[in-house]
């Protein structure tokens, strides 16, 4: 079934059993197994592990701020249901959004939370090591905020040298971040938006993916009494437009190239000789 086609069916019911795959586990989220489910899942060959990053800041007036870990999580579940041996562990919700003294970036708005860099970093290789102990071999960090990537990076880099002559591999797959940024822009200005209404930050694109994930966090008023395009406090861009049919298309692609980046990886790393690391 294609991802759009399941957003608009069944929404947060992307979570349930794929019919097509009676193997398949009823959850692919971690949060909500037994142990001894993980135990067995593992020992059956689900060995992949998704580690979800968002944010916790500020989106404009018009959009909830935990923007970021809400879209993660369903797009995590749904990679992970098209990849197939795959679970998704809990989102990784604080991490660094600016400066506290003085509030610098998000900070300057009430309910951002952020971390620092250090910490973000050792909570991804500290829950990375959690899973290679249990038996995980494939690690794989998805973030759904720009200021995640590098920090998921590093992490990676770091665990595959300490790993290299294992089994266990760290995989950062940036693809994610780029087909929602990037592909996502590309999109909207095949539909004639402009640059100014798509922007950077809660501006057209981005409100469109949360109204096709969950349109419960867009404040629909505000969204349709928009002034004209930087009125928006805390937004880059005009989402006065927003729809949930683009953001739905977003979503496909976003998924699709996303399934295709971790294959790849995936299959880099089998490739590599005993001792070699990605």
């Amino acid at each position: 079934m294609r991802i759009g086609a399941v957003l608009l069916l069944v929404g947060w019911s992307l979570l349930s059993p794929a019919s097509s795959r009676a193997e398949a586990p009823a959850t692919v989220l971690l949060e909500e197994l037994t142990w001894t489910e993980v135990r067995d899942l593992i020992r059956g060959g689900v060995t992949t592990i998704i580690v979800p990053t968002g944010g916790t800041e500020q989106n404009g007036p018009h959009m909830a701020i935990g923007k970021h870990n809400v879209r993660v999580k369903a797009l995590s579940a749904a990679i992970a249901r098209a990849l197939g041996g795959t679970l998704v562990a809990p989102v990784v919700a604080y991490v660094p959004e600016g400066g506290l003294t003085p509030p610098t970036g998000h900070m300057r708005y009430p309910g951002t939370v952020t971390v620092p860099e250090s910490v973000f970093e050792g909570v991804l290789e500290a829950a990375a090591r959690s899973f290679a102990v249990h038996g995980f071999r494939d690690i794989v960090f998805l973030g759904d905020s720009g200021g995640n990537q590098a920090g998921q990076a590093a992490v990676a880099r770091r665990l595959n040298r300490a790993w290299a002559g294992t089994p266990t591999r760290a995989h950062a797959i940036d693809a994610y971040y780029q087909a929602s940024t990037a592909g996502g822009r590309a999109l909207l200005r095949s539909r004639g938006y402009s640059e100014a209404e798509i922007g950077s930050h809660a501006g057209a694109l981005d409100t469109s993916l949360m109204l096709a994930v969950d349109p419960s966090l867009v404040r629909q008023d505000r969204l349709r009494a928009a002034p004209a395009p930087g009125a928006w406090e805390g937004a880059d861009g005009n989402p006065s437009r927003a729809s949930a049919e683009l953001g739905r298309a977003a979503v496909e692609d976003i998924v699709t190239q996303t399934v295709e980046a971790i294959r790849r990886s995936l299959a880099h790393r089998a490739a590599l000789p005993a001792g070699g690391h990605p």
